[in-house]
């Protein structure tokens, strides 16, 4: 008990206190801890994120470090997993099954390799890196090459049996390839694919069920029901990592060669596993892997690394919850939970009126992040949000941030339902929504302020008539002082009209109207883009561009001759009819002759001469600012030679153009073995095809 200031002995202070006041909260830690790990492992109902939870347990681990006397073997600390459910017979494991220690930075990783050095004396030779999955935890047992048990991890010690569930998923071999051994124990992560996980909650939403809060929570129920059919109709898969008790079978030197066999007696070892050499390549893998993150269509939230030799395992052994051998780097958490304080709208360019999500501020993907989408009324609807809910937001990589559900468990009465309002709140016109649309709009056309705000930033932007330094701040500047109404205007700014703006120099000028001025030039799919025509995106743009050359002539053929536009490759009948309906109206066409009057050309050159196939077959991804070309140059250059243009790198990739300060598709062609050019090697290609690239 905490002593008081007004006890006999006089109030607490010093070391004492602080023994005192750590024990306290240790014991609070505790009992938080095992009610959230209730929630995780055996509810699926977890009302924090894993990384708030993992706060909590370092928190502890740090009292625990602190004050020696306040350690006991029955703390979370020291513990894996939580006890098995009561539902399920249990399954004492030959081998224990351990969770892992975590890293959350470099340093970390380096202070982890520093140890190993200490206990082996060397460095380790050689590491394995695997995709940490966020899923379940399972333990497979084969005799003779049968499967005949299945058990998740529960405790470590005893888990539970799970074999008629495990049966169900049909990457869990029932019989080994090949000479198996008389006994095989593997541990493996029983995950949901990401499809399979929206498909999911989307039946679930339909016929009533509850919502899953995220993938890992619906492998884990899936696995643990009682029905089998359940298990089998929820599209689950398995990754196999590792080898626990084995009788028989070849001698194995590294981790390494054992994922070869495991693969070898069909199991599903993830194919993105790599062996490295040293820490430089841990620290690779885990950068490409942390940037490839978003595009993998299944949960990952870190990185497993191994000391890859079976002896350098064996020397290091175990700690009472981790082996010393292999660590977990932690990605930056894609979700965490917090408060949803408001639903709001905006309106875009389109008029959509799009509600979203004003939160408490929370940190989740590497970022601050105090607003989220919520896409629309019947998103809202579907995953039951209501205003005042703890939500789970999830932000991965660059992705705008999503509540991805809410968590009832914290609901305490106050929370409100939601609804779309009927009236714009930025210019009062009704909001409406057509019958075959899940969008709802506002019908107050460019009158409405704040879709002409985001018709200008679209106009302006990358991709489109790209006016360098035209963002949001300068567009609200410009709007609040008149200067500009419709994008046309745009091509009206003088430096005199824009002197006197505050933060506005001569550079500023003078770099605002230089962009300006290459504006007027940009290509025609250009243009097309920016006008924002619905249905048309850069790929029907480019399309658009070289069949008719000519704004005015694609807008000729949209009211006259229609069938033949529709008839292009790639336009058909709706986004033709979308192009009609565009031009059909007059505050279009004004829109048109006033960028016409502002120097506007939106027409492409004819090229001379026939039309080149040099290029036919080759796709090339561009990534990177380049130096002698714009990005529109250098993929026109591609595709006037009948090449393509990929959107991302994959193995039909034929290319990777990288410039200066590439993104994440120069280390995804790297993995894939896809070629990566510089501008030397893509002039020669331009001028040579194909045959360049094997020089």
């Amino acid at each position: 008990m905490t002593r008081r200031s007004g006890d006999p002995k006089g109030p607490a202070n010093g070391p004492d206190a602080d023994l005192l006041a750590a024990t306290d909260r240790a014991a609070a830690l505790r009992a938080e801890i095992r009610h959230h790990a209730e929630r995780y492992h055996l509810l699926d109902e977890p009302e924090i994120s894993d990384a708030q939870y993992d706060a909590l347990v370092r928190e502890l681990r740090g009292l625990e470090d602190r004050f020696a006397g306040l350690r006991r073997d029955d703390s979370p600390t020291q513990q894996v997993g939580a006890t098995p459910s009561v539902l399920f017979a249990p399954v004492v494991h030959r081998d224990r099954m351990f969770s892992l220690d975590n890293a959350l930075s470099r340093e970390h990783l380096a202070a982890w390799q520093e140890r190993l050095v200490r206990e082996l004396g060397r460095t380790p030779a050689g590491y394995t890196c695997e995709l940490k999955i966020d899923g379940l935890a399972v333990s497979l047992t084969y005799e003779n090459g049968k499967l005949v048990l299945g058990a998740t991890r529960g405790d470590g010690t005893t888990g539970e049996d799970v074999t008629a569930n495990l049966r169900m998923i049909a990457a869990v071999p029932q019989r080994l390839h090949g000479d198996a051994p008389r006994l095989l124990e593997v541990r493996g992560e029983v995950y949901m694919p990401d499809a399979a996980f929206a498909a999911l909650n989307r039946r679930q939403t339909e016929h009533g069920g509850k919502s899953f809060a995220n993938p890992r929570n619906a492998a884990a129920g899936s696995v643990r029901q009682k029905d089998p059919a359940i298990t089998a109709s929820r599209e689950l898969s398995i990754w196999v990592y590792q080898v626990g008790s084995t009788q028989g079978g070849p001698k194995l030197a590294s981790h390494w060669q054992t994922l070869t066999w495991l693969e070898s007696l069909g199991f599903a070892c993830n194919p993105a596993s790599a062996k490295v050499q040293d820490l430089d390549g841990v620290l690779a893998y885990v950068t490409a892997a942390q940037a490839d993150r978003p595009t993998r269509g299944y949960q990952t939230d870190g990185v497993v690394v191994k000391a890859d030799e079976l002896a350098d395992q064996r020397e290091l052994g175990f700690t009472a919850k981790a082996p010393r051998w292999a660590i977990a780097f932690k990605f930056p958490p894609e979700e965490q939970i917090t408060r949803l304080r408001a639903i709001e709208i905006n309106v875009g360019r389109t008029g959509a009126a799009t509600p979203f999500a004003v939160l408490e501020p929370v940190f989740v993907g590497g970022a601050t992040v105090s607003m989220a989408t919520l896409h629309n009324a019947d998103e809202v609807a579907r995953k039951g949000i209501l205003v005042g809910d703890w939500v789970i937001v999830r932000r991965a990589g660059d992705v705008i941030p999503e509540i991805v559900g809410p968590v009832p468990s914290r609901r305490d009465g106050s929370q409100t339902a939601w609804s779309m309002p009927t009236a714009c709140p930025f210019c009062q016109s009704p909001i409406v929504r057509v019958a075959e649309e899940k969008v709802a709009r506002c019908t107050g056309g460019l009158a409405c302020p704040s879709r002409v705000r985001e018709y200008l930033a679209h106009f302006a932007s990358r991709g489109a008539m790209d006016v360098d330094g035209l963002g949001y701040k300068t567009i609200d500047t410009l709007l609040s002082r008149g200067l500009i109404r419709t994008p046309a205007d745009i091509f009206f700014l003088t430096p005199a009209s824009l002197r006197g703006l505050e933060g506005w120099g001569d550079v500023s000028i003078t770099n605002l109207m230089a962009a300006i001025e290459r504006a007027r030039t940009r290509p025609l799919a250009n243009v097309l883009v920016a006008l924002g025509i619905r249905h048309v995106g850069s790929t029907v743009a480019r399309v658009l561009a070289q069949r008719y050359r000519t704004l005015d002539a694609l807008l000729s053929a949209a009211t006259c001759a229609t069938e033949a536009l529709a008839a292009t490759h790639g336009v058909g009948e709706v986004i033709a009819g979308s192009i009609r309906k565009w031009a059909e109206d007059p505050d279009n066409l004004s829109l048109v002759a006033r960028l016409r009057e502002g120097g506007v050309k939106a027409e492409d050159p004819q090229p001379t001469g026939a039309p080149s196939d040099l290029l036919a077959g080759v796709t090339i991804v561009v990534t990177g600012t380049l130096v002698g070309y714009t990005r529109e140059q250098a993929e026109q250059a591609v595709l006037s030679r009948g090449g393509k243009i990929g959107s991302s790198v994959s193995k039909k990739t034929t290319a990777v153009l990288v410039g200066e300060s590439p993104g994440s598709k120069a280390q995804k062609a790297e993995q894939l073995g896809v070629p990566r050019i510089d501008e030397r090697v893509f002039e020669r290609l331009l001028a040579e095809g194909p045959d360049a690239l094997a020089g």
